[in-house]
C-alpha cells in the first residue's frame, strides 16, 4: 500500500458494512472520512442519512442526486447497445458503479482528498467496477477495500463492534438476501436465495407485483424514439428520469421484468440473482424492435454481435475504458436514424411488440408484398441463388456427388 492516506472518500450507503468501514477507517487510519452517497433511485433508503453518517464521524456527508445523469448517460446508452448479460440480466448494478465511483472523483478533487474506500467483497464485482473507475480516473489515489484487508470474519463480528462503537445495528444477524436498488433494478442475491432450486417468495418483491395478480386487460403504450432514446410516453415528452419513473410504474403493475437467474461473475463464480426490472425491459425490447425496421440488415447482423462484448465490458468494469470509447461511438453512429414509435402491449407478465412505424423506416410494403407488384423482379433471384450457391455445388462435385 501506498503511504497512510490523509483524506478518504468513502462509498457509503448507511447499511451495516459502510457504517462499520466508515467507523474502522477513521481508527486504522486516524484520518477525515468523508462519506458520499449517490442518488441513483433508491427511494426511501436514503432517509436520514446524512445524520446517521455524521453520528458514525463522518466529517462531511454528501447525497447527490444523480438520477438524471444516470438514466441519460448510463441506462440509456446501455439500451442504445442493447446491453444485455448472458442473455437475460440489463445489467442495473453495473451501469450504476461507475456513476457513483466518477462521482466520488469528483468530490474528491473537490476536497483533495487522496484515497478511496468502498465496502464490497473480495468475491463480488463491484469491488472490480469501483475499483477500475477509481484508476482511470485518479490513477494516483489509495484504494482501500476493508472486506479483502480487515480482522472481521464475518456478519456476526461486525455487529459486535458495531455495538462497541455505539452504531445501530439491525436486531438480527440474520438478512434473508441482499438488495440493490436503482432506477434501472432492484436485485436480490445471497441469503435464502444460494439454493438456485428454491422459488423467491412473492412478497420479497418490491417493484413488480407477480404476473398472476396483474390486471385482467392489457396495458399499450406507444413509444417514442429519437436517434435511440425515448423521448415520449403515449404523446408526452418526457426526460430520461421521467422516461425511467413512467416506465418503472406501469410496467411493474403489469408484472413486467422480473428474471432469476445463475450468472457468472467476472471473479469466477457462479451467482444466483434476481432481479426486476420493469422500465428497462420494456424500452430493451422497444428499442430493439424498432432498429429492425430502422437498420440495414448487415448493421443490425453486426450490431447484434456486439451486445455480448458490449455487456461484458459493462459487466466487468470497464465503463471508462478506451475499448468501451470505441464500440459506444461505433453504436452511437448506428443509432442516427433509429427514430420512431413503438406500439407495446403489457399483460401479466408479458412485454409484447404489436407495431411499429418510422418516417425513415426501410420496410417497403410494396417490395414485401405476396401479391404481384413491380419494384421486384422475382427472375433475378436466379442468378443471385446459382452465385450464392456456387461454392456448395462445387464442393458437391470435387467431393463426387452426383
Amino acid at each position: 500500500m501506498k503511504e497512510s492516506p490523509k483524506k478518504i472518500i468513502l462509498a457509503y450507503s448507511g447499511g451495516l458494512d459502510t457504517s462499520v468501514i466508515l467507523a474502522w477507517l477513521q481508527d486504522k487510519y486516524q484520518c477525515e472520512v468523508i462519506a458520499f452517497c449517490a442518488d441513483v433511485g433508491q427511494k426511501e433508503e436514503l432517509s436520514g442519512l446524512e445524520e446517521k453518517g455524521k453520528s458514525t464521524g463522518a466529517s462531511k456527508v454528501y447525497i447527490e442526486d444523480l438520477r438524471e445523469e444516470f438514466a441519460r448517460d448510463y441506462i440509456f446508452p446501455a439500451i442504445r447497445g442493447n446491453a444485455i448479460y448472458e442473455m437475460r440480466y440489463l445489467l442495473g448494478t453495473s451501469l450504476a458503479r461507475p456513476l457513483i465511483a466518477k462521482a466520488m472523483v469528483d468530490v474528491a478533487k473537490k476536497e483533495g482528498a487522496d484515497a478511496f474506500s468502498h465496502g464490497a467483497t473480495g468475491k463480488g464485482n463491484d469491488q472490480v467496477r469501483f475499483e477500475l473507475t477509481f484508476k482511470a480516473l485518479a490513477p494516483n489515489a489509495t484504494i482501500i477495500a476493508p472486506w479483502r484487508t480487515w480482522e472481521f470474519g464475518g456478519r456476526a463480528e461486525l455487529i459486535e463492534y458495531a455495538k462497541a462503537k455505539g452504531i445501530p445495528v439491525p436486531v438480527s444477524t440474520e438478512k434473508p438476501y441482499s438488495m440493490d436498488r436503482n432506477l434501472m433494478h432492484l436485485s436480490f442475491e445471497g441469503g435464502i436465495l444460494e439454493d438456485p432450486y428454491q422459488e423467491p417468495k412473492e412478497e420479497m418483491f418490491l417493484l413488480s407485483v407477480s404476473p398472476e395478480n396483474a390486471p385482467d386487460k392489457p396495458t399499450y403504450l406507444e413509444l417514442e424514439f429519437e436517434k435511440g432514446d425515448c423521448v415520449a410516453i403515449n404523446g408526452e415528452k418526457m426526460s430520461p428520469l421521467q422516461v425511467m419513473e413512467t416506465l418503472n410504474d406501469v410496467g411493474g403493475k403489469n408484472g413486467i421484468g422480473r428474471v432469476d437467474i445463475v450468472e457468472n461473475r467476472l471473479v469466477g463464480i457462479k451467482s444466483r440473482g434476481v432481479y426486476e426490472t420493469p422500465g428497462g425491459t420494456i424500452l430493451f425490447h422497444a428499442h430493439r424492435d424498432l432498429e429492425s425496421i430502422t437498420l440495414d440488415r448487415e448493421t443490425q447482423h453486426m450490431k447484434d454481435e456486439l451486445v455480448i462484448p458490449f455487456a461484458k465490458l459493462i459487466y466487468n468494469g470497464l465503463w471508462f475504458s478506451s475499448q468501451m470509447q470505441a464500440l459506444r461511438a461505433l453504436i452511437d453512429n448506428t443509432q442516427e436514424f433509429v427514430s420512431g414509435t413503438v406500439h407495446v402491449k403489457l399483460y401479466k407478465g408479458n412485454c409484447t411488440i404489436v407495431g411499429r412505424k418510422s418516417n425513415v423506416s426501410l420496410y417497403n410494403p410494396q417490395m414485401a408484398t405476396f401479391e404481384k407488384e413491380e419494384l421486384y423482379n422475382q427472375y433475378d433471384a436466379e442468378g443471385f441463388i446459382n452465385l450464392y450457391g456456387l461454392q456448395l455445388k462445387e464442393t458437391a462435385k470435387l467431393r463426387g456427388i452426383k
